[in-house]
């Protein structure tokens, strides 16, 4: 699943030179949280609910002693002033737009929110904007596949195998000599050891993500309890 399978593609844009009192209608409006800023073609900029949190208007705009600005430049100063007082999108605007390809996996899209801290992001093709990402089309995307149909016709050894192969997948899932998974009827049962009960927890998600699992009962051993806890 890539960039292009979740985004928004009739992307909502403004103009550089369109006024902020336009463009706060507009995002209200269309219920949408920020805006690409679009000069012809090319995307120059986005606006988003953030860059309008520091305003004039709303009485909060940053605010500095005057030991801290005066350490501080005339540049980032100069431009603290015009977007807590610019009346066009490009005053307000951030320019140093993060996007993606269309082709992006959704992992990226995921990894590029978190590591600069945004909510969305947009979509290009050949260097033009053709949709965005927001959190809510990740939201959607994951909605679908958790509610996607199971397998009408769960074959149990399939099942048994494909839990087997994601437990060897994985650091956590230990060594398959210790743990055994039985199958009737699409309901797994867990049978051996594990040394945590986020291990427990694990193993049990991992079964339960199978296409055709119906039901787990969880009849594993905390060896660093001692104790053995079935759970149907």
């Amino acid at each position: 699943m890539n960039a292009a399978d979740v985004m928004t593609p009739d992307v909502i844009t403004v103009h550089p030179d369109t006024p902020l009192d336009q463009v706060v209608t507009l995002m209200l409006a269309s219920h949408i949280s920020g805006v690409p800023v679009m000069d012809e073609d090319s995307l120059v900029g986005i606006i988003s609910e953030g860059d309008l949190l520091r305003r004039i208007e709303l009485g909060t705009q940053p605010r500095r002693s005057h030991l801290l600005e005066a350490f501080s430049s005339t540049t980032s100063l100069a431009a603290e002033y015009t977007r807590t007082r610019g009346r066009k999108a490009s005053e307000v605007m951030t320019t140093d737009v993060v996007s993606v390809e269309d082709t992006a996996p959704v992992s990226v899209i995921v990894e590029v929110m978190e590591t600069y801290h945004i909510k969305r992001v947009p979509v290009l093709c050949d260097g033009k904007l053709v949709g965005i990402v927001s959190r809510a089309n990740l939201l959607r995307a994951l909605a679908t596949k958790l509610q996607a149909v199971p397998d009408p016709l769960p074959n149990d050894r399939r099942i048994r195998m494909t839990v087997f192969n994601e437990l060897q997948e994985h650091k956590w899932g230990g060594r398959v000599a210790q743990l055994d998974v039985t199958v009737q009827d699409g309901v797994v049962t867990l049978w051996g050891m594990v040394s945590s009960e986020e291990q427990r927890t694990a193993v049990r998600v991992a079964a339960e993500n199978v296409p055709g699992v119906t039901r787990v009962v969880d009849r594993l051993e905390n060896v660093m309890e001692g104790a053995m806890v079935p759970i149907a």
